[in-house]
Order: structure tokens, then C-alpha cells, then sequence
């Protein structure tokens, strides 16, 4: 009855089974893994963000494929603004909004593959991409990333893992988890490999303006060799994920990204997903970054602060070189899976982590913690992971 595509492992792994038993049971867990920022109490301007909404232009329909041209020059500003290759200017003719950057890649790989084409995306990554993917009827094939005193796409094995069916190269910059920005370097390597076989780039960016250990050198969404898209939104600029507005900047060559907006014009115009409210509201919220950012950078770097400050007394476990983003990696002992790692520190300590192995890293000895956790339970619950590994190595 149901199409293949859809054929995915639905029932709960260990790591679930035991953290769901753990709520079921009424155990006071501290979360290391939260990734909703509106639940981490921070300060909203709360009356800001709701006085958006009821601006008296959304009871008019205006049915735009792109998105109202007046929410467009928000974003347009918005990169416009950032000092990244200061030549280059986004207009909002570049831009199309969508709900999320979830539909984005959707309006992507429909415009960019046929039914069982190939995208290469970056291993570790979130593993959101391929159910993304499946949905969509594309395959997805991996390049690595390694870690030398920080993290690098791995040219080689990317060239290696192309075939006659790759149709794009996929980025997340900076990387979710290990919070690496694709430096410029590499960028340029990518374009060029891009422009010579005829595959689209595309940029996930919605953690760029979070830089930590080093600072975002370039947005794909000035690319000049290449066709290239930029992905990002509210979700994580102006920490706010309910509300539903992401964008694709088009970057490259004038004539292939003329091509590509046509064809995206008719694919976002079959469908409209945009609201009036939040077209409206979009100078408003994105505006909101302003108060918002610098809280959570403070909160990300006393966290990073903290986790130093703990790991001089804990030799054995080490954390990874954090650019950018809200996420840390710890370098663990690996005397079991990252796995029965995890589950042991829910069932005997009451933290919750992230094993490694959830964003595809390809041995064992990771944990992956979240940096915007309030102070208080990122310290606790940091201190009892310390304590139980210090034991164990004991």
C-alpha cells in the first residue's frame, strides 16, 4: 500500500527506548542536547515578536512564487550587511522564502535531480539530509571530513565519491556537529570542481552568523563559479523556529542562475507555502537578532569556558576545535559504543547526550553536547559525565 520511499526503521532505537523509560519513570534528567533556543531561557522581546504578527497588510492576499518583494530586501540587507566579500551584493531577485530550510532543499533537489541522482553531502553530519533525501526519490553519497587541529573536507575522497549521477555537492557551514566552517580554500576547491563538471553547491548557513574559535570567511551565496545556494532562516539567525520562514539566496554564473530561477519560480509558485503574517512580520523578526545573538554567544562561550576549565583535571577526554555553531564534540574514552555510553549516563547519572555515532562519525569515543544548555545545567550535568568516565578509567 505504501511507496517505497517511506520504508524507513520506525521503531525506537536503545538510545530512545532508554531515555523515554527514563522520562516514563519520572527521573529528573539534565538535557545536554537541547536545540530549542526557546526553551533555554533566554530574553525575548516578547511584545516585539507578537506586535509582528498583527500588522493589518497580512488580511490582503498577494500570491508571490519568490515571496513579497518587501521581505525579500529584508534578507537582501541582511547579507548585504555582513563583511564578507564586500563587492558582491545580493538583491532580492536572488531570493526565494520559503517555511523552512526543510523545504528549500526539497524545491532543490527537485529542481536539480531525477529520480535516483546523487548528492554528496559531509560525513559527520545531521542526519536529517536523508530522510530529505528519501522523500525525494535521491541518493545521497558521502565525502568525509577529518579532523587535524581542526576539521577539513577531505578534496580526495569527495572526487572519489562523484559518479555520473552526482548533480550537486552539499555544505554545512558551519558543520553540524563539529561546528567547522568551509574555509576558503576549500570553497574555492569546491567551486572549481563544481564548475567543471557541471553540479550545483549548495550551503547550508543557518548557524553562519555564530562563529566561536574562528570567524565565517565566505557565504556560498556570493559564488561567482558555480551555481550555488544558500539555505538559512529564522530558526537559528533570530532563534526563533516557530517561526516558520527560511530563504535560498541564488548564487553563480548570471546565465545558469536565469536557468535555475526560472525553474524554481514554477516549483515555489505550485505550491505558495508562504504566509502573509510572517512575510510582514519578516522585518521585525529577522531584526531580532540583535538581542538575541549576543545572549547566546555568551551563553556558548561560558559553556566552552566551563568544559576547559573541567577537562584540565580530566585528562582522558578531549574536546574538538569548536569554529562555530551550538554544539561541542567530546573525544572519549572508547571502552564501549557511544551508544551504551549514552545509555549508561541516562540510566546512572541522568544526563542526556548525543553518541557520536547519530551524526555518522565513523568510530567510537564521541559525545556531542549542546552549548546553548542554561549554565547551570550544562555544568551539572558536564561534571557528572567527568566523574563517571574518571571512574571507569580508574
Amino acid at each position: 500500500m505504501f511507496a517505497r520511499r517511506t520504508e524507513w526503521t520506525l521503531s525506537q532505537n536503545r538510545f530512545s527506548l532508554a531515555l523515554n523509560g527514563a522520562r516514563a519513570r519520572g527521573t529528573k534528567l539534565l538535557d545536554l542536547t537541547v536545540s530549542n533556543p526557546t526553551e533555554c531561557g533566554f530574553d525575548f522581546d516578547s511584545a516585539a515578536i507578537l506586535a509582528s504578527l498583527s500588522r493589518s497588510e497580512s488580511l490582503a492576499y498577494d500570491p508571490q512564487p519568490q515571496g513579497l518583494l518587501s521581505a525579500r530586501e529584508v534578507v537582501a540587507d541582511y547579507y548585504n550587511g555582513k563583511a564578507i566579500r564586500g563587492q558582491c551584493q545580493t538583491s532580492a531577485e536572488q531570493i526565494f522564502l520559503t517555511t523552512s530550510t526543510s523545504e528549500a532543499y526539497s524545491y532543490l533537489f527537485r529542481l536539480l535531480c531525477d529520480p535516483e541522482d546523487e548528492v554528496l553531502v559531509p560525513r559527520p553530519s545531521y542526519p536529517l539530509f536523508d530522510f530529505l533525501a528519501d522523500i525525494q526519490d535521491v541518493k545521497l553519497r558521502r565525502y568525509d571530513l577529518f579532523y587535524d587541529h581542526g576539521w577539513h573536507v577531505d578534496i580526495s575522497g569527495l572526487r572519489k565519491a562523484f559518479t555520473e549521477r552526482t548533480r550537486a555537492i552539499l555544505v554545512v557551514n558551519p558543520n553540524n556537529p563539529t561546528g567547522s566552517f568551509v574555509h576558503k580554500t576549500e570553497l574555492r576547491q569546491l567551486e572549481a570542481f563544481c564548475a567543471e563538471h557541471n553540479l550545483a553547491l549548495i550551503s547550508d548557513e543557518v548557524f553562519f552568523d555564530y562563529g566561536i574559535e574562528s570567524a565565517a570567511e565566505e557565504s556560498a551565496a556570493f559564488s561567482t563559479d558555480c551555481l550555488a545556494f544558500a539555505l538559512s532562516g529564522l530558526s537559528k539567525i533570530s532563534c526563533l523556529p516557530q517561526m516558520k520562514v527560511a530563504w535560498v539566496v541564488l548564487g553563480g554564473p548570471d546565465q545558469l542562475r536565469q536557468k535555475a530561477h526560472e525553474r524554481l519560480e514554477v516549483i515555489a509558485d505550485t505550491y505558495l507555502s508562504q504566509n502573509a503574517p510572517m512575510q510582514h512580520a519578516l522585518p521585525a523578526l529577522l531584526e531580532q537578532r540583535k538581542n538575541i545573538q549576543p545572549q547566546l554567544t555568551q551563553r556558548i562561550r561560558s559553556n566552552l569556558e566551563f568544559v576547559d576549565e573541567q577537562l584540565r583535571i580530566v585528562p582522558q577526554v578531549q574536546r574538538l576545535r569548536v569554529e562555530g555553531g551550538w554544539y561541542v564534540l567530546l573525544r572519549v574514552p572508547a571502552q564501549q559504543s557511544d551508544e551504551e555510553l549514552a545509555i549508561e549516563l541516562i540510566e546512572r547519572t541522568g544526563v542526556v547526550v548525543h553518541p557520536g555515532h547519530f551524526y555518522e562519525l565513523q568510530s567510537d569515543g564521541y559525545l556531542v553536547l549542546s552549548l546553548i544548555t542554561p549554565n547551570d545545567v550544562f555544568q551539572n550535568g558536564l561534571r557528572a559525565i567527568l566523574s563517571r568516565i574518571s571512574a571507569e578509567c580508574a
